[in-house]
């Protein structure tokens, strides 16, 4: 609390496995409870892939950290950083996304712009795969992008335009990008003719989106099940995953989902080797399934194979692999069934990397 008992800013807090400095604690030591990034009180919101992280503040700066071998952290280099370093001296970075090795961003005069590996075309600036960029690009001139995609161990992209249109480029080899074959491409190409396209996530070779009619629909990859259309077969095209009109929004890791509807519930489906899914067992699902009997989920973030969760009542929950603190709980244990972190009701926004977690809080 700041002075006459007036709350601060929002701060930063980072967990799980540090290797290569995505925690930004200025060291490389995994952690398995929260512990806060810096001392400042101004961030805003961050965005986690892969094994390196980037965080907005108030004003519009933009902050990484992490893993560099590709210049994933936009610094001009590929030296590693495990403390926040300013990404140049702009103030309208909005949104951000992108994956593995790679980073997808939105400014707030709606231009689109990537860095870091194109393995498979991944940053969308049709350029030849192999070959990375270590400052951002912009991609094309158009100004009317509103999202962008997220994935932990993605190598391909998705994007949302201000007219609701679906745009995909990178890695297509099962069909990820929605676009009815399987060849990458390299700048964004749109999927389909529809202008109702929402929130948009990336999972490991498979994709999934929340219409604005709530509608959720998937594709990719099924070989898990994470599709959740009650089959293992791939699927090129979007397919909508049962019927339902509630749904709010989607996150996807390593070969499994994870969606909120819009009463609070909570559902997940695919790979479930370490009790990612959170039904309190290790059993794979092909359809989505309710996490216990909640209706007060807010939000949920895949990470590799773990999950956390965020309630309207502020407080965060983790479950699945565990093996770097990653659930935050102070041990290495998995867990299969949703667990609360701490008893801080204050957190605000949460997002994964590959084994580690980061979140805001008052």
């Amino acid at each position: 609390m700041g002075a006459a008992g007036v709350s601060e800013g929002p701060q930063l807090y980072a967990w799980g496995q540090n290797n290569l400095g995505q925690l930004g604690l200025g060291n490389t030591t995994n952690r398995s409870s929260p512990v806060q990034v810096g001392s400042l009180s101004t961030w805003s919101t961050p965005f986690a892939a892969g094994y390196h992280s980037v965080a907005t503040d108030t004003s519009g700066k933009a902050f990484s950290f992490g893993s560099n071998n590709r210049g994933q952290l936009g610094l001009g280099n590929t030296i590693d950083r495990s403390s926040p370093v300013q990404i140049g001296a702009l103030t309208n970075w909005s949104k951000f996304g992108g994956g593995f090795s790679f980073r997808l961003a939105v400014k707030t005069d709606g231009t689109l712009w990537s860095w870091g590996y194109n393995g498979y075309g991944e940053l969308g600036d049709g350029t030849a795969p192999i070959s990375q960029k270590s400052s951002p690009a912009q991609v094309g001139a158009s100004t009317d992008w509103a999202s962008v995609s997220t994935g932990t161990n993605v190598v391909h992209s998705l994007a949302v335009k201000t007219g609701g249109t679906l745009w995909a480029f990178g890695d297509n080899n099962f069909g990820e990008l929605g676009l009815g074959d399987t060849t990458d491409r390299s700048s964004p190409t749109q999927v389909g003719a529809l202008t109702n396209w929402s929130k948009v996530t990336t999972g490991r070779k498979n994709s999934a989106a929340v219409k604005t009619n709530g509608t959720l629909w998937c594709w990719g990859r099924n070989n898990y099940g994470q599709i959740g259309d009650g089959t293992l077969t791939d699927r090129s095209s979007p397919v909508q995953i049962g019927a339902g009109t509630n749904w709010s929004s989607v996150s996807g890791g390593f070969y499994f989902t994870v969606a909120v509807k819009t009463d609070g519930t909570l559902w997940s489906w695919g790979r479930n080797t370490v009790g990612q899914l959170g039904l309190g067992n290790t059993t794979n699902y092909s359809s989505p399934k309710q996490i216990g009997a909640g209706t007060s989920w807010s939000s949920a973030i895949c990470g590799a194979s773990h999950m956390v969760a965020l309630k309207t009542d502020g407080t965060i929950w983790g479950w699945g692999s565990n093996s770097f603190g990653q659930l935050g709980l102070g041990d290495t244990t998995n867990r299969s069934s949703p667990v609360q972190i701490g008893s801080v009701s204050t957190w605000q926004n949460i997002v994964c990397g590959s084994n580690f977690t980061l979140a805001t809080r008052l």
